[in-house]
């Protein structure tokens, strides 16, 4: 594998750089002159950098599958932290046993900017970055570190849910509804009515896009300076259908803790604009928040579909992401 010819910032998508853009060093790197190649081979090539590797997969305290290290940024160099050191970055290389493996990095980053740019989802910064012989990784910087190298206090909704692997089971992260996350915010934020806002839209993105990793603990709380909680950044985001078979939700009872379909759903058994309408109302939105929550979806097609052309997906995987993504807008246009 050899570097990439680059005509897209590998962080904001923006047209015409050949490394980062100034707008991405700004909000991902402390506007430090990053380089977008790290100082690293991928393990399997690389046996030295393979030891540290998994040296620095010991101390991270990130749970779930996929493969993670830690970095820091010291002067305007990314490197793997050391014993004691607290990482304030999180690198995700191509991880396995799924379909299309090489574009998972690509496929998270495309679908975090969209998040972002299109939609105004607050998200974790994120880019794309590259080991030395040109494999794509996934970098993101992590939320939950202060400038002090303390952490602000964070809260996955399984915890808040009561939910762990030793009392539930296996599926403790999956056997949920969307309605109830909504249920623990209103228990737990003080300033839930705005916070239910965001968590709605992002319900709304993760199905458009078709993020069947959507579950308990990719949805948390963060402390914020004045000591109470609020929805946290985005983070996790992908369009899973590329990689695996997956249905609309991650989320076993999908939107709704009674099981509600509309007639749309038993027709068609995917939800329309009703479902997510109704969604909305149990979460107290009233009609007119609700309906400036959804216009963007179902308006923006023409910018997403510039985003993707822009990503670093190859071209079938584009055509798949696009495909899925009008597969899923069309159910939501319909009531």
């Amino acid at each position: 594998m050899s570097l990439p010819e680059i005509k897209y910032c590998p962080g904001t998508l923006a047209e015409g750089f050949e490394a980062y853009s100034t707008a991405c060093l700004r909000r991902v790197f402390e506007g430090r002159k990053v380089s977008h190649i790290l100082p690293y081979a991928p393990a399997q090539d690389n046996e030295e950098d393979a030891e540290k590797f998994i040296e620095n997969r010991k101390r991270i305290s990130i749970s779930g599958v996929q493969e993670k290290l830690s970095l820091l940024l010291e002067k305007n160099k990314l490197r793997l932290t050391e014993k004691g050191e607290q990482g304030t970055y999180i690198l995700k290389p191509i991880p396995r046993d799924v379909r299309n493996v090489d574009q998972v990095p690509a496929n998270e980053h495309l679908t975090m900017q969209i998040a972002r740019q299109i939609y105004g989802l607050q998200t974790a910064e994120n880019a794309l970055i590259f080991f030395s012989n040109g494999e794509p990784a996934y970098i993101t910087k992590r939320f939950d570190v202060k400038d002090d190298g303390t952490r602000w206090g964070k809260e996955d909704f399984a915890t808040l849910a009561g939910k762990t692997e030793e009392n539930v089971g296996h599926n403790f992260k999956y056997d949920y509804s969307y309605e109830a996350l909504g249920e623990l915010l209103k228990k737990y934020v003080l300033a839930w009515r705005v916070e239910i806002e965001k968590l709605y839209s992002l319900i709304v993105f993760n199905f458009l896009f078709s993020n069947g990793d959507a579950h308990l603990k990719n949805f948390s709380l963060i402390e914020t300076p004045s000591g109470d909680y609020v929805l946290s950044p985005a983070y996790d985001l992908l369009n899973t259908r590329i990689h695996v078979d997956d249905s609309d939700f991650a989320l076993d009872e999908g939107l709704f803790s009674d099981g509600f379909k509309s007639e749309e759903m038993k027709k068609s058994n995917h939800p329309g604009l009703y479902d997510f309408q109704e969604l909305a109302r149990r979460f107290e939105i009233n009609e007119k928040r609700r309906d400036k929550i959804l216009a963007p979806y179902l308006q923006r097609q023409t910018m997403v579909e510039e985003l993707i052309h822009r990503s670093f997906l190859n071209d079938k995987t584009k055509r798949a992401y696009l495909l899925n993504y009008q597969t899923k807008r069309n159910y939501l246009n319909k009531i």
